[in-house]
């Protein structure tokens, strides 16, 4: 027998220390490592990309002898505070960031850009920056700029931990000086976009693109009449389900600041969603990309009824200046999706 709960009816409450605490790999990455990576022959620039990584890490140590060359005026270290991982999806940019993480040195932070966006929006730019530059390493996973006051707010951030001596490591599907195109005049704010760029050695990481590959096809949905009786099955036996009206749960969303979806879904072991629509309104679409990841971080299958996931957001946004964000949560909605429904397909 289930536990059912309602994602719409959860308002997390979430103290300045529980959000730091969750900056950590997500289970999924919770034990990798250089050695457990293995790079492609056919894509020599993924053994590089351990062995930069490699040698990064063992670059990260006290800030001392830092601040002590900066007082007598030393000259600037020839390379720069942070390691920029670029890359297609799918390379195992996350994986190598990962075992950055765990071989590093602490106090350290893991997170993907959103969630640090997120930090600031939740605590204040001068809280986060007081509570980050006491860290030897930052990582920022999915770096992406999304509007011009993300381009104002992480190239601030980034020179203020830069200049603290805080080491920086981040992946990201473009290029630090090419981020923002498409989504935004980013030609006005280069000066911004090249002083964030100018604190990161790049690393090339070559593989197939998800762009080469097309979307996956995800599991039919369920007709809405079957959906209860599915999740009363092996995919929800004595675990803690959340059984949620699509339409109702995007409503909630708005109203939770996405900072919060981890603890949203904290002790949910798989969700359920009822009528299932095409999302058509950018900020909620990008909102529930937010989500979409905290659930793929904590490996929540998916049943749902109403329209495939591959048709959960528009074609024009899947066109757009945000579909590398619809790609990668359409893939991993399409295998949470597919998780939930293994077990059936077993019987």
């Amino acid at each position: 027998m289930a536990n059912v709960e309602h994602l719409a009816t959860r308002i997390p409450s979430v103290s300045v220390d529980e959000l730091l605490q969750g900056f950590y790999p997500s289970p999924r990455f919770g034990e990798v490592s250089f050695e457990s990576y293995r790079p492609d022959p056919k894509q020599p620039s993924q053994a590089l990309a351990v062995k930069a990584l490699q040698d990064f890490s063992a670059s990260i140590g006290g800030s001392g002898a830092r601040g002590l060359k900066k007082f007598f005026g030393a000259k600037k270290p020839a390379s720069r505070a942070g390691i920029y991982l670029d890359g297609g999806f799918g390379v195992g940019k996350t994986h190598l960031l990962a075992s950055l993480w765990h071989s590093a040195p602490g106090p350290k932070a893991f997170g993907t850009f959103v969630e640090y966006t997120n930090l600031v929006g939740a605590l204040s730019f001068r809280k986060t920056v007081d509570a980050l530059k006491q860290y030897k390493l930052v990582c920022i996973d999915e770096f992406e700029l999304d509007d011009p006051g993300d381009t104002v707010l992480m190239s601030r951030l980034m020179r203020e931990l830069s200049d603290a001596g805080v080491k920086l490591a981040a992946t990201s599907n473009t290029l630090p000086g090419s981020l923002g195109e498409g989504r935004f005049a980013a030609v006005d704010f280069q000066r911004e976009i090249q002083v964030l760029a100018d604190q990161f050695d790049v690393v090339r990481i070559d593989g197939e693109d998800y762009r080469h590959r097309g979307l996956p096809t995800p599991p039919q949905p369920l007709p809405d009449e079957e959906l209860e009786a599915a999740a009363a099955t092996e995919f929800a036996a004595d675990k803690t389900i959340a059984v949620d009206d699509f339409s109702e749960l995007l409503d909630h969303l708005a109203g939770v600041h996405p900072s919060r979806y981890r603890q949203l879904i904290d002790g949910i072991d798989g969700v359920v969603w009822h009528r299932v629509q095409t999302i058509t309104e950018q900020s909620v679409a990008l909102r529930f990309v937010v989500l979409a990841d905290r659930l793929y971080d904590k490996d929540v299958p998916i049943l749902a009824s109403g329209v495939p996931i591959d048709q959960l957001f528009s074609a024009e946004m899947m066109a757009g200046g945000y579909l590398k964000k619809y790609f990668r949560a359409v893939s991993r909605l399409t295998a949470l999706a597919r998780e939930a429904q293994v077990p059936e397909a077993q019987k």
